[in-house]
């Protein structure tokens, strides 16, 4: 099946280089095989028989981004990031997975785990680190062999999204709706889901918070853990038909787990054979949405924003995350919104990927990761936005980062923190007058 699959693209890519000018380890790694017509070629040698999956190759389709640049341009539609996914199972199966991804991803399998591990990762985090930046992350106090000196990381929360509160939260009684936080969101980022429940008050919607919601496993996924993937898939998938009919949607205000979860789920499953599991998957999408996109397009949110008449003193650059724009088809819905409230300064290229890129971008090949997000945080100062915005905390790890490097005063914040914060200033000034 796979092999098809390699060839099958192999064989239709006409090989007329529209993906180059737009691929992101081409942009700063120039070589033919580095770019998405190099890596469908040596795909289809491989599949052949003509290519050994050595180290070098190892090395070539482990550069990738996954930012689906490619895709979004390509005549003919060729899932360069999908096969590209696919071949790293057979890498992972050869070579073995890293013990410090290993030991990621069986955090990831564990929720009660992962929830001991940044406990004590809270605890004890002065220890590891030097200083709280004031952007919100931390600068590494020693070095390691996956973390470069003078690295802006997240912050770990107190308490994370899901243990904050009740499963069960009562806020008028109206509608319900679920919400699925995402692990950077729950554990690091944790303000996003503060403001997504007090959005969710202002439109008296009752939020149901499910305590056993898994990794989507997209981390997984994109390293080649296919294992782990299939695991969490299959439990997520399980514990969201358990409820999916009580609830309205399901609120994801994250990019990449909506994507892996709408799209990628199913096309794992497709790809193994497992048609049944895919149509599951498929099943559940018509309750899953991005956060802004149902707030958008199911509320009456950006009414209210608009009648509050507040204008926010900072102004905001908005980043399309390539899992939403380009995976999802979402970029209106987010501007729409802070357009209310904000005044929203256009980058030169906001559709351009900030390099993220994944477990092993960020780790093994971080000066690839590095380097692609140095043209981005250029671009996001040239705006004189004090504010970036994406709905994406993979980005929002990666932007931060890069700012931090280029000595930027932009920070970063996710859409629906925002919002909280206009609606926020309305009931302040409100109070104030009377």
């Amino acid at each position: 099946m796979k092999a098809t699959l390699f060839t099958a693209v192999s064989d239709e890519c006409i090989k007329c280089g529209k993906c180059i000018p737009v691929c992101t380890i081409h942009a700063v790694h120039p070589d033919e095989t580095t770019s998405p017509r190099g890596f469908i070629d040596l795909l289809g040698a491989y599949e052949r028989g003509e290519l050994e999956l050595d180290r070098t190759a190892k090395d070539i389709f482990e550069s990738c981004f996954l930012c689906t640049n490619c895709v979004e341009v390509c005549p003919n539609s060729l899932p360069t990031d999908m096969v590209i996914e696919e071949v790293r199972k057979d890498i992972a199966d050869r070579y073995g997975i890293a013990w410090f991804k290993r030991a990621f991803f069986l955090l990831l399998r564990h929720r009660w785990l992962m929830d001991l591990m940044m406990k004590l990762g809270y605890t004890f985090r002065t220890c590891g680190f030097r200083e709280e930046s004031e952007k919100g992350g931390m600068t590494p106090r020693f070095k390691l062999p996956i973390v470069k000196s003078g690295r802006l990381l997240p912050s770990l929360g107190k308490t994370s999204f899901l243990n904050k509160y009740p499963e069960e939260v009562p806020q008028g009684g109206k509608r319900r709706v679920a919400i699925f936080i995402g692990c950077l969101a729950n554990y690091n980022y944790t303000g996003i889901g503060d403001s997504l429940m007090e959005i969710l008050q202002e439109l008296e919607i009752d939020a149901f918070i499910p305590k056993k919601q898994k990794c989507c496993s997209a981390p997984a996924y994109f390293t080649g853990d296919f294992d782990t993937v299939e695991l969490l898939s299959k439990q997520n998938i399980e514990y969201f038909e358990s409820f999916i009919d009580e609830v309205e949607a399901i609120l994801i205000p994250e990019a990449t787990c909506s994507a892996m979860i709408k799209h990628d789920w199913a096309v794992f499953f497709r790809n193994r054979g497992m048609e049944d599991w895919a149509r599951r998957a498929e099943k559940l999408n018509e309750k899953i949405f991005m956060a802004t996109e149902w707030l958008q397009k199911h509320t009456d949110l950006q009414e209210r924003l608009a009648a509050l008449g507040t204008k926010m003193p900072e102004s905001v650059t908005y980043h399309d995350a390539c899992h939403a724009r380009k995976v999802q088809g979402i970029w209106k819905e987010p501007r729409s919104l802070l357009s209310q409230n904000y005044e929203m300064k256009e980058m030169s290229d906001p559709n351009r990927c900030c390099g993220f890129g994944g477990v092993t971008m960020q780790t093994e090949k971080y000066p690839l990761a590095e380097a692609a997000g140095k043209p981005k945080a250029a671009m996001i100062d040239a705006t004189g936005a004090q504010i970036v915005a994406a709905e994406c905390s993979a980005c929002r790890m990666q932007i931060s980062n890069s700012l931090h490097q280029a000595d930027s005063k932009a920070i970063f914040k996710n859409p629906v923190e925002l919002i909280a914060d206009a609606l926020r200033s309305s009931d302040d000034s409100k109070t104030t007058k009377s």
